[in-house]
């Protein structure tokens, strides 16, 4: 696979900290976005994939800038790609 297990774990890292930025809890994120605390979940371990329109729409949820939360999460998935490198 061209894109690792690790990088979906950076945008779940990601997204677990703007949510509790905005001091939400994941069930209270779900109710947001009209699904359930499961599908949270699997985002912020990584294993769900986030495409590009679902990340502001989530971003749009939290109150946060969604070109905010993508630079955060090209700058942890680059992180992971280096560290994955060595």
């Amino acid at each position: 696979m061209w894109i690792e297990h690790e990088h979906y774990k950076a945008v779940g890292a990601c997204l677990t900290a703007a949510r509790r930025r905005a001091n939400l809890t994941q069930i209270e994120m779900a109710e947001r976005l009209g699904r359930t605390q499961t599908f949270i979940s699997e985002i912020e371990r990584g294993h769900r994939r986030v495409d590009v329109l679902e990340l502001v729409v989530v971003a749009q949820a939290l109150g946060a800038d969604p070109l905010d939360l993508f630079a955060e999460i090209a700058g942890r998935s680059s992180h992971a790609s280096r560290r994955r490198r060595k």
